[in-house]
């Protein structure tokens, strides 16, 4: 059976006539005890106070809902990087944003493997286009000026930072915050022509 928090913040989204929101709110909250496998529409519904009915009108089938979680999801982690980045010490945004990606990962476990296993179709990844994305990218464009040059810092950053977290998440390594921090070093991983420093992204 899904529990799911009755909260406040639902309550009135809801009472706003965001019916939407109040489900992705209630959805969001269920993650943190429930498995993927177990979310129910309908459970949802009842939890919310509205009919099956009137939840099939925003989410067809529950892929829809999950798609919809994943999207908050990497808008939140997008929203957490870019905190850690602002309140860095200057030269040091681009390995805060690593760190705080694979933190927010080993917090958020359910929803962080709820984001990728949302992917668009291949070709593309929910990566791709989000907050967290474009700071990579310019990361990367403000080191080099080849774009292939930066293309390959970008995967590699990426590869490195989610497998760490994905090694973490799957016990393979300690959730070990001095782990993380000599990990995800851009000045031993990712110096690039004779660079000793990062730049913010």
């Amino acid at each position: 059976m899904v529990t799911v928090s009755t909260s406040n913040s639902t309550a009135r989204s809801y009472h706003h006539g965001d019916l939407r929101t109040a489900l992705v709110e209630a959805g969001m909250t269920a993650l943190e005890t429930t498995a993927m496998a177990d979310l129910s529409l309908r459970q949802l519904a009842r939890e919310v106070g509205v009919s099956a009915t009137a939840v099939y009108r925003h989410f067809p089938d529950k892929q829809a809902l999950l798609r919809a979680l994943a999207e908050t999801g990497l808008e939140q982690l997008g929203r957490y990087q870019q905190a850690a980045a602002e309140q860095s010490k200057p030269g040091a945004a681009f390995a805060v944003t690593g760190q705080a990606y694979v933190r927010w990962a080993l917090a958020h476990p359910a929803l962080f493997r709820l984001i990728f296993a949302c992917k668009d179709p291949v070709g593309e990844t929910v990566f791709g286009q989000s907050l967290a994305a474009r700071m990579l990218q310019d990361y990367a464009r403000s080191v080099t000026a080849s774009p292939d040059e930066a293309e390959r810092l970008v995967v590699q950053s990426w590869a490195v930072v989610h497998g760490l977290a994905m090694l973490m998440l799957d016990g393979q390594l300690p959730p070990s915050e001095a782990l993380i921090g000599r990990v995800i070093d851009p000045v031993k991983l990712f110096a690039l022509q004779g660079k000793s420093s990062d730049p913010s992204p």
